[in-house]
């Protein structure tokens, strides 16, 4: 399956064709068409410029390039929360899985790239981890049927969705605090262009954290599949091509280890997901 990443290198914003050697610029062919891929996934033509880096030779070692989230400016990025059957378990509150998605915004400048690192801010040593699975919209639509659902995605990518978890209870009813701190989560590492409904329906997504296993949880054990999300969240707000919903995380976040795990400088933390990859990520301490 072709990998699409935004990457910097030589001081400028690119986007290319990943390989195992390094990253073929497709800059040069495609920028006066797309900006960036956002562009791109806007004008339907991932498949297009997937298929132009196939069996060239790469021109960016791996090591020489900086990842960047794989669409700058996307206009709603939403999370949900809550969406694993363990993972309601774990509020022991007693009540049933919701009915409907428990649905949160997060900003642009929430995230940073594949390889770069989290930041843990000053005001809390409290940033965890959340592995999950992000879909990007391609077609737009409002009030999707959950049988066209899949007919509007783009691509795929993953998501450390990290938190800052004594800001998300600061106040009743709202999670914004804690989701929202710059650089504290990831998207990444590249696009994978969505073709299959196997890409979704029964994926494997793990969590790793200095190599210890901390989630794992297949896809079809989701109490909203991605079909849900999409025909909901389109329902009261049109979908438009370069939104990203980010779908859900299970169990095991150190929060909810005993005692409390939070993650700290020269931690290295994993998400992978079968046919999408690995999102790899380090934590530092923000500079004041």
């Amino acid at each position: 399956m072709p990998r699409i990443a935004a990457f910097r290198a030589a001081g400028s914003p690119r986007y290319g064709f990943v390989t195992d050697a390094g990253l073929i610029d497709l800059t040069p062919e495609f920028g006066a068409r797309f900006a960036g891929l956002k562009q791109v996934i806007a004008a339907g033509a991932l498949e297009e410029v997937a298929a132009a880096g196939a069996g060239r030779s790469a021109i960016w070692p791996l090591e020489t390039v900086e990842f960047l989230p794989p669409l700058a400016g996307p206009e709603k990025i939403i999370c949900v929360g809550v969406n694993y059957p363990d993972r309601n378990a774990e509020y022991r509150d007693g009540q049933a899985a919701p009915t409907n998605p428990s649905l949160f915004v997060r900003f642009p400048g929430s995230f940073i790239g594949h390889g770069a690192n989290l930041v843990r801010p000053p005001e809390s040593e409290q940033l965890d981890y959340e592995g999950e699975i992000a879909i990007v919209i391609g077609k737009a639509g409002r009030r999707i049927a959950r049988d066209d659902a899949y007919d509007h995605i783009a691509a795929l990518t993953l998501c450390n969705e990290g938190t800052i978890r004594d800001w998300v209870r600061h106040a009743k009813f709202n999670v914004t605090q804690g989701k929202n701190w710059d650089r504290s989560g990831a998207l990444g590492p590249w696009l994978v262009p969505f073709r299959d409904a196997a890409q979704l329906d029964d994926v494997e997504l793990t969590t790793r954290v200095n190599g210890e296993v901390r989630q794992n949880d297949r896809t079809s054990r989701m109490i909203h599949d991605f079909r849900a999300i999409i025909a909901y969240v389109s329902t009261f707000t049109a979908l438009v091509a370069g939104d990203i919903l980010i779908c859900g995380t299970p169990t095991g976040a150190g929060a909810r280890l005993e005692p409390p795990v939070w993650l700290k400088p020269g931690d290295v933390i994993e998400v992978e997901a079968a046919g999408i990859g690995i999102l790899k990520n380090g934590v530092e301490d923000e500079a004041c």
